[in-house]
């Protein structure tokens, strides 16, 4: 924004600019529901006002989900919760460690439909929107998390809106990833940290030969949406390096695997029959690279709301749709644990059933879930990953009915059409040899 412009917005919304603490002190009430949003985009510096109030308000409930900040202030300032307590829609590395605390509640939701909760089911009092620097017009991006942003604060008493200098400034196609400041009720600026950046291990032997496996199974114009971890990363630098052409992006998070496979030309999106031209995305999570290539280079890209991104009926309208996501453990019939040890929870369900099930429903689609067969327990002994049956207090993520694919080290098991006892059989071909025969029994057994 040029001087002129950035002045002339000023005025126009001056009485909307103010402190974060007098927009924390005038928006939020005792007993409020505040909406901080999802993944990587986060309303710094109205947490740390809000913080600043403990002891003043009470029962203000915090929502928010995937954080991979080092800290969420209004928690760590009141561990006794005497004045906030804080929801997890999905839980993130930083989240793990608030929920050992004692300082974190998870909320059990499918991501495609959260808009509906909040039009229909659930209440939000306060929305605070983490937003880029406007134009002349006063437009502002979405920056790196759309969410359902547009549903949240339309139902919301109160909104505000955090400009953050650091976002990029992409505003989507056709308005799909902005919003206005006349929307909002107080605007507040200011100096924030980086932007947290979500970086990945290198890939184990086993990450690699599962990556092998599932590259196989990809066809030319294939339509990506690639889980965030280190196996669709090894996938996407595979594919990269392959003979395949003319690859799609429509996926729940844009990452730096299709920052790998754009440089390498691969990632065109030429065939998609919907976003021709585009990479599809909700949020994304990465390196400083993805962030400013987001900003540099807008016109690649329709950002959009949970409605549009992980709508089944949408992804189905597409050919080739390949969903990739990891998984904990699942069973012989094929019903995956993709959150939890035990009653533990380690994510959340997100948006893996709404790909899942758009790419079995896409003309030539496939769903991936991949895990290595077996990990070690703090003894250092073997545990296996596919077993008889998802233990009791462990989360069904997916039903056996919606997956179609399992990769691990050993191998693809297809399960689509096949009885409870080919499942067991398909299943028991990936698993590590050591636990086969017990496999084995379980099935003859129970399956016949």
């Amino acid at each position: 924004m040029n001087r002129e412009g950035n002045l002339t917005m000023i005025s126009d919304y001056r009485n909307k600019f103010v402190t974060p603490e007098i927009a924390a002190a005038k928006a939020v009430q005792s007993g409020d529901w505040v909406d901080y949003g999802f993944g990587a985009g986060f309303p710094e510096l109205m947490d740390k006002a809000l913080a600043g109030l403990k002891g003043e308000l009470k029962d203000v409930k915090i929502r928010g989900g995937l954080v991979i900040r080092p800290r969420i202030e209004v928690v760590e300032c009141d561990p006794e919760q005497s004045s906030f307590s804080y929801y997890s829609w999905h839980i993130g590395d930083y989240e793990r460690k608030l929920q050992s605390r004692g300082l974190c509640q998870f909320i059990p939701m499918i991501l495609r439909s959260l808009p509906e909760l909040y039009r229909k089911h659930i209440r939000v009092d306060v929305a605070f929107v983490p937003v880029s620097t406007p134009d002349d017009n006063g437009y502002c991006g979405l920056g790196i998390s759309n969410y359902a942003w547009r549903t949240i604060f339309e139902n919301a008493r109160t909104v505000v809106f955090e400009i953050n200098e650091h976002l990029p400034k992409l505003h989507g196609v056709d308005g799909s990833h902005r919003v206005h400041l006349s929307e909002a009720d107080f605007i507040v600026e200011g100096e924030h940290e980086p932007l947290p950046l979500r970086t990945y291990r290198d890939p184990s032997p086993i990450d690699v030969e599962i990556a092998r496996h599932v590259v196989k199974e990809i066809p030319d114009g294939a339509v990506l949406s690639l889980g965030v971890g280190g196996i669709p990363f090894t996938v996407a630098k595979m594919l990269a390096e392959s003979d395949l052409k003319d690859l799609g992006c429509h996926s729940g998070t844009i990452s730096d695997a299709f920052l790998a496979l754009y440089r390498a030309g691969k990632l065109t999106n030429r065939l998609k029959e919907i976003d021709t031209g585009y990479s599809t995305w909700n949020l994304a999570m990465g390196s400083q690279e993805l962030y400013n290539w987001l900003d540099e280079e807008p016109m690649l890209f329709h950002p959009a709301d949970v409605d549009y991104v992980h709508s089944p009926e949408r992804i189905s309208r597409m050919k080739r749709v390949i969903s990739i996501n990891g998984g904990v453990e699942l069973d012989l019939m094929g019903q995956e644990n993709a959150e939890s040890a035990g009653s533990r929870q380690l994510s959340g369900t997100g948006g893996q059933l709404d790909f899942l099930e758009g790419a079995f429903r896409s003309e030539g689609g496939k769903g991936f879930i991949c895990l290595a067969s077996t990990h070690k327990k703090k003894d250092g002994t073997l545990k296996s990953n596919i077993v008889p049956f998802v233990p009791g207090g462990s989360v069904v993520s997916a039903p056996r009915s919606m997956i179609q694919y399992v990769a691990t080290e050993f191998g693809v098991a297809k399960l689509s059409g096949l009885s409870l006892r080919e499942r067991a059989e398909a299943m028991i071909s990936i698993a590590h040899p050591d636990f086969r025969d017990e496999l084995g029994r379980y099935a003859r057994e129970n399956f016949g």
